[in-house]
């Protein structure tokens, strides 16, 4: 009767949490498959059911990760490399789509710019073994990113359920990019600070 825990249970790179992890990188080219076929219903019904699978994912890795003593150098390697590809192929493929475009490009664009910036500070700031914690306006950012994704998915099969769904993804998208700016600035400030901290020790 302890096989089964035992396995789910083992540590390494066959851990669950990573698993899970492995399993939101390949949903990615699932949900770009499927939203070659934007005005379809059941493709876009499909990606979004690939995509809310893939956003409890998100949740459960970390929780697992942390109630079983099961974090990993990979798992923190690969979960924000996961969660930052999943969020730029969807961005990317919704503006092809057409589901997000006009002024709202831009929403998407101060995202990915984000993503990027935030990606090179962490891995200078890494090299300096310096931490930078997730502040509580991030989490509500990536709350909104995710729910705004999620509506955007849908799309046009979401607004014959729920009227105004594509806008109300726009909308939250918006949000998102807003707290993005916000949150942004914040690591640039702090990767500014130990930059200038580096150089000083190093004069």
């Amino acid at each position: 009767m302890t096989i089964l825990p035992d396995a789910i249970r083992r540590r390494g790179p066959w851990s669950l949490p990573n698993l899970l992890t492995y399993g939101r990188i390949l949903a990615i080219p699932a949900l770009v498959a499927l939203l070659f076929w934007p005005r379809e219903d059941w493709a876009r019904w499909a990606a979004l059911a690939i995509y809310v699978a893939a956003a409890v994912t998100d949740y459960l890795d970390g929780w697992i990760a942390r109630a079983w003593s099961q974090q990993s150098a990979i798992g923190r390697m690969l979960d924000p490399i996961a969660d930052k590809l999943l969020v730029c192929a969807l961005l990317l493929m919704l503006v092809h789509t057409d589901t997000i475009q006009g002024w709202a490009i831009w929403a998407a664009i101060v995202i990915l710019c984000r993503e990027i910036l935030v990606s090179g500070l962490r891995e200078f700031l890494a090299e300096l073994k310096v931490s930078v914690p997730v502040s509580k306006i991030a989490k509500w950012k990536t709350t909104a990113q995710l729910l705004a994704l999620g509506f955007l998915v849908a799309g046009p099969a979401g607004d014959q359920v729920l009227p105004y769904n594509t806008q109300i993804g726009i909308v939250m998208l918006w949000l998102a990019a807003g707290l993005t700016i916000y949150t942004g600035w914040d690591y640039f400030n702090a990767g500014v600070r130990h930059m200038v901290e580096e150089d000083e020790r190093g004069a």
